[in-house]
């Protein structure tokens, strides 16, 4: 987050200031039925976050492609449209505790923050060069057309409306 912050690409989704003011004002067993925050408190941190932040908002983009990550990945509702949010909008990294620490949804990697140190192993990276795929030579008389084989470069990818 702090080399987020420093390089100044942070952006945060609108349902993560919804989820972060939820989570601070919920009573819990281990505070003796308080909250983190009381509810003035959570409104100010969240006012602070949207001055300090851009902030994404939902379209039809991001909804439509939150639908599709429900069925393709098994993603809850809410982690779908989280999810959906990076890859609409190129973002190559979201932090969440919700998701597969370190794998890849489409064009997305995960990290769970919350992993201690020394559990964590080395990330791979974002994106691994692709290969050089041989392109098949038509022959005389021959057409080049596509095999009805999926392409391999695609694996993983998803299609974008713009």
């Amino acid at each position: 987050m702090r080399e987020g912050v420093l390089a100044d690409c942070v952006v945060l989704a609108h349902q993560c200031i919804v989820e972060f003011i939820a989570a601070v004002t919920r009573p819990r067993r281990d505070l003796g039925g308080a909250s983190f925050l009381t509810a003035d408190q959570a409104r100010l941190e969240a006012e602070q976050l949207l001055a300090q932040f851009p902030v994404l908002y939902p379209d039809r983009d991001v909804l439509h492609t939150a639908l599709h990550a429900t069925a393709m990945y098994g993603l809850s509702w809410f982690d779908a449209h989280l999810w959906a949010y990076a890859e609409v909008n190129g973002v190559a990294e979201i932090l969440s505790e919700d998701f597969e620490h370190g794998r890849h949804y489409g064009t997305v990697r995960v990290v769970n923050p919350f992993l201690k140190a020394e559990g964590v192993h080395k990330l791979p990276a974002l994106y691994e060069p692709e290969p050089a795929w041989p392109v098949p030579v038509a022959r005389a008389g021959q057409s080049r057309s596509r095999s009805s084989a999926p392409d391999k470069r695609a694996k993983g990818r998803t299609s974008r409306r713009r």
